[in-house]
């Protein structure tokens, strides 16, 4: 395995951990060498992220460490009281749970039968109509982009821009990736503007490393994914209003809103919220996760969103069955 240039965030480590940690506990015990090939890690990564990783636990620190250790060349593992304990998610956490295991789960060594899947398919059922109703893919380039972010890799890219409906080239250094409302983005070291800006990467027409590293400064702040807050913060978006059951009020906590007043006459116990929207397409799959328990108010325009979507969303299942 060749070395990295550069070091790696702390966010990827993380990341990897969420995937190798599972796996490890399952096996209880494995040879440094075989795990580090596994997760395409050098046995250096690999010890200096399982040293990290023992130093996690819960506060007072005491019998709630993660039970990882290393001797004579072979990685031990325990199962730590804190991980036999049931966890009290509400919806929207299990849902954003959900959301970046299954990210990690694109990364190399993930087990697709292993603890962590299992655990994910049983948060799924859980969840239900909370929980990822259709999955949101992912763009043809996010595992390079993924991969260019690990290795702190220059790519020249050729990208679409919708305000503009045209196409520039440019180089870009990813440094973050993340999903937001059903699209893909990374944020990037952008040579065009000398700045850094986020990009949708279901935008990128053309990819292509240029063989330079750019190596992140050792005093540079981390990289953190915006807020709903901050996506919406000019309000220039538009807005739909929503009349919320209780079973769907999670959406109201998961997403920024614009204002909210209680439901009245037949509706009292309901919820109406003003949200901002990414886009028509975002608002589709929220309705489908909502399911009935959701009606559009305002704009006139999107009333039959929502059904519309399930029409379409059942006759593709039922095309791919015949």
């Amino acid at each position: 395995m060749t070395a990295r240039k550069g070091p790696r965030r702390s966010g990827d480590r993380l990341r990897r951990l969420l995937v190798m940690l599972p796996w490890l506990m399952e096996r209880g015990e494995v040879p440094v060498a075989e795990m580090a090939a596994r997760f395409e890690l050098t046995e250096a990564e690999l010890v200096g992220d399982l040293e990290l990783a023992a130093l996690c636990g819960l506060p007072p620190f005491v019998d709630e460490m993660i039970d990882v250790f290393i001797d004579e060349g072979v990685v031990y593992a325990g199962v730590p009281r804190l991980f036999t304990k049931p966890l009290n998610l509400t919806a929207p956490e299990g849902f954003a749970l959900l959301t970046s295991a299954r990210a990690a789960m694109q990364l190399p060594g993930a087990d697709p039968d292993g603890a962590l899947a299992r655990a994910l398919a049983k948060l799924a059922g859980v969840l239900g109509e909370d929980g990822v109703v259709v999955d949101v893919a992912q763009p043809p380039a996010t595992p390079d982009l993924v991969d260019a972010v690990n290795d702190n890799a220059r790519l020249r890219i050729r990208y679409w821009s919708a305000s503009r409906d045209e196409s520039t080239e440019r180089e870009i250094t990813p440094r973050s990736i993340f999903l937001d409302r059903g699209n893909w983005y990374v944020i990037a070291d952008d040579s065009r503007s000398g700045e850094q800006r986020t990009f949708r990467i279901d935008r990128f027409e053309q990819w292509e490393r240029t063989g330079e590293v750019d190596v992140p400064q050792p005093d540079s702040p981390p990289v953190v994914p915006p807020s709903g807050d901050q996506w919406f913060a000019d309000g220039d978006v538009p807005t739909v209003e929503l009349r919320l059951a209780p079973q769907a009020r999670w959406a109201a906590e998961r997403y920024p809103t614009r204002g909210e007043r209680d439901g009245t006459g037949a509706h009292a116990g309901n919820v109406v919220v003003r949200m901002a929207v990414a886009s028509e397409q975002w608002l589709r799959t929220l309705l489908l996760r909502l399911g009935p328990h959701a009606a559009v108010l305002e704009p006139p325009e999107w009333h039959d969103l929502g059904a519309d979507a399930a029409r379409q969303l059942l006759l593709r299942y039922e095309a791919g069955d015949s």
